[in-house]
């Protein structure tokens, strides 16, 4: 028995929860994936995974070693991409777990350019807004605006995320204009439900602060969603601006309390500490960084316009 090929068959049935899933991405046959799996745990002495014929799932022994086998697989990957590109360029596969609002809209490019200079990376991207683990659930990193869940994982910014509130030109002639953050009281408004301020709000204008619990008539876990709902004319939203910045800049959507701020996160780059010298990682965020750092296009167009400050306010402040 080969320990290492066994080893990594139960963490890809692990991340995909399925024989059949594993077998495909390790591109064998699902026998071989079985046998594999069988020949780890007579080692061990245990069952792995609990098995009926609707799905597979982790016992408390495969639970319990599910991120040292991940930490072992990925550096085992990570030292023969290193022995490969000494002589050869990168290849493999880099699984990404990454927030929609930034995906939709803003990657697509990027990852076209990421490829047409690193052709023999396959790129397995999963997209959702949901903070990971990507040790315990097999990604090699994950980009978003939470904090990492362990101080086993490294964070690296990459960009501002800038938060506004907007409506239709339309909405607003009817319902009238918020001068005051207290005025988003008579509106109806939608908001994201996954920043980590949650239903806190906190505007800043100067030395003025004003903090409030908005309640809102939509609340969805999609920024692109909210910002259609406002060019509806549904109501008033608050979204990323680098989902608003489009609409506002086309006249589509206009942006409200402009001279109050909201506090901005980062967007970041979550990884296992153990993928700090992994080629395939170390290129792709590389190329996030050199493309997306300082101050992001989207927002550039704002600024540009007068139409939002260049000066951030941390989440810290809050």
């Amino acid at each position: 028995m080969d320990r290492l090929q066994a080893i990594e068959a139960f963490v890809r049935v692990a991340e995909s929860q399925s024989f059949a899933k594993a077998a495909r991405s390790m591109r064998v046959s699902k026998s071989v994936v079985t046998t594999r799996v069988q020949q780890l745990e007579e080692l061990v002495g245990a069952a792995l995974f609990h098995r009926n014929t609707r799905n597979v799932r982790l016992s408390e022994v495969g639970a319990a070693y599910l991120a040292e086998c991940t930490h072992l697989v990925g550096r085992a990957d990570e030292l023969v991409d290193q022995m490969r590109g000494l002589q050869s360029k990168p290849t493999g596969r880099l699984r990404v777990h990454a927030l929609p609002g930034f995906v939709l809209g803003h990657l697509a490019a990027h990852l076209r350019a990421f490829q047409e200079q690193y052709p023999e990376i396959t790129l397995d991207l999963v997209v959702n807004d949901a903070a990971v683990d990507p040790v315990r659930e097999g990604f090699d990193c994950a980009l978003q605006i939470f904090r990492p869940v362990s101080d086993e994982l490294v964070s690296r910014p990459v960009f501002p995320v800038r938060r506004v509130f907007c409506a239709s030109p339309s909405y607003l002639r009817r319902h009238g204009v918020p001068k005051h953050p207290h005025d988003l009281f008579g509106h109806r408004l939608g908001l994201y439900s996954g920043y980590p301020t949650r239903d806190r709000w906190v505007f800043h204008q100067g030395a003025e602060k004003v903090v409030l619990d908005l309640k809102p008539s939509l609340l969805s876990n999609s920024v692109h969603l909210l910002a259609e709902y406002a060019q509806e004319q549904a109501g008033i939203v608050c979204i990323p601006t680098l989902v608003a910045a489009g609409p506002v800049l086309d006249g589509r959507l206009k942006m409200v309390l402009p001279t109050w701020q909201l506090s901005s996160f980062q967007l970041c780059v979550v990884y296992p500490q153990s993928h700090r010298s992994g080629v395939k990682l170390r290129l792709f965020i590389d190329s996030l960084v050199s493309q997306f750092a300082g101050e992001p296009p989207w927002d550039r167009g704002l600024i540009d316009k007068g139409l939002l400050r260049p000066a951030l306010i941390e989440g810290g402040r809050e």
